[in-house]
């Protein structure tokens, strides 16, 4: 067995459940605002597709290539330019189509890590709990870096010492964040990729929600786009990874990309060719359809920004709460201890919300979720407007 096996924490969700176990609901319609899983209608041209026979017939039919379709490639590569320009990702050489990115995110610390070289893998914290159990089956030792209020929930990169960096071969940053939505900036994406540059480490940055935003005329920076700015085109020491779940509502389909620097695809490649997770050619087909399409995902962010403006207005009397900058996610301070909170929201309410605390991990002596929950608004607009009144009604029996 795997001994750093024994070194991975319950996942959130499992203490949750756990946390919930003897808690009576309130008798009232159940609503989930713990999963961040989108309940959104799937483009329906992506469900034409996926009843055409012949397509599934082909995909069916042959085994999947694990560097993916051309066709697949050249659509991710014109998103990356069309979103981040000045990127421009060769799909040759700077793309590689990927099972979804936890999969991928949690595969490339297995591939492309140097434990016995370089023991430490920084993320952010809070942070999604894959890059913790990546970096600790890989053999590296996870350093936390604290997103708190007062640094606008971004990790502070002058908090790293010189000597931190001699150690250090990976770095996690999710942009934007989970579960707060900070964004980080072009500058400060810059500032990370001149430390990995200067010290040998790899940057990877999850932009799983990167088209998740409010600002029509302001979308969150990406990695590549900074890279591109700052003269670094081959994007040298930078991977960054993406998905078509919440972008396309199409959890289900398990598509996304890992995009960037050419030698570190090269290897992960190789890894992947071993792995065996190659994405079935019929999803790749429609993931090419989607990644070529931005009206469904414009349509889809005009959804999100008038729920989560309903939803926090409906609040605002008991429960004021800053609307975050890009995701679906809430990330509010709670009345009382979040533990408590949670479970008297079941108790109240019959709402399933996730503690801040289990997003966190204690380090020099602060967990900077706790006394936090994350709200993920993915939800019917009916039911989160139901949850908003619950909670509003009952609030005096939350605090």
């Amino acid at each position: 067995m795997n001994p750093n096996l024994t070194a991975l924490q319950p996942y959130p969700f499992d203490q949750l459940n756990r946390l919930l176990d003897s808690v009576e609901p309130a008798k009232k319609p159940f609503i989930s605002l713990a999963l961040g899983e989108p309940k959104h209608q799937p483009p329906g041209f992506i469900l034409e597709a996926l009843n055409d026979r012949d397509l599934l017939t082909r995909g069916l039919a042959t085994y999947p290539p694990t560097r993916g379709l051309p066709e697949l490639r050249s659509a991710i590569s014109q998103f990356i330019h069309r979103r981040f320009d000045p990127a421009d990702a060769d799909p040759e050489h700077h793309v590689l189509p990927v099972n979804g990115t936890r999969e991928a995110l949690f595969a490339v610390a297995q591939a492309l890590a140097s434990p016995s070289e370089r023991p430490l893998t920084l993320l952010p914290n809070p942070f999604y709990q894959i890059y913790e159990g990546a970096a600790l089956l890989a053999g590296t030792q996870p350093r936390y870096m604290p997103c708190l209020v007062e640094n606008d929930f971004k990790p502070d990169i002058k908090n790293i010492s010189d000597d931190i960096w001699q150690q250090v071969g990976l770095v996690y940053l999710c942009n934007p964040g989970n579960p707060h939505g900070a964004l980080l900036s072009i500058d400060e994406l810059q500032q990370w990729i001149g430390k990995v540059l200067e010290h040998d480490a790899i940057l990877i940055v999850d932009e799983c929600y990167s088209e998740i935003f409010r600002d029509e005329a302001n979308p969150p920076a990406g990695l590549l786009e900074a890279a591109a700015l700052m003269g670094n085109t081959s994007f040298k020491h930078c991977l960054t990874f993406n998905s078509l779940s919440k972008r396309s509502n199409l959890p289900g389909l398990r598509s996304g990309y890992v995009a960037g620097d050419a030698d570190l695809l090269r290897q992960f490649l190789l890894y992947r060719t071993y792995h065996g997770s190659a994405m079935p050619v019929h999803s790749q087909i429609i993931s090419s359809l989607a990644w070529s399409d931005e009206q469904h995902v414009i349509d889809n962010r005009a959804v999100y920004v008038k729920k989560t403006n309903d939803f926090i207005a409906r609040l605002k009397p008991v429960w004021p709460i800053e609307p975050p900058k890009a995701s679906f996610y809430l990330w509010p301070e709670t009345p009382i201890n979040d533990l408590d909170f949670t479970r008297a929201l079941m108790r109240q309410c019959n709402i399933k919300t996730l503690p801040g605390q289990y997003l966190s991990r204690v380090a020099d002596g602060i967990n900077p979720g706790e006394n936090r929950v994350r709200l993920a608004l993915v939800a019917d607009e009916a039911a989160c407007q139901q949850a908003a009144d619950r909670i509003v009604e009952n609030f005096h029996a939350l605090s």
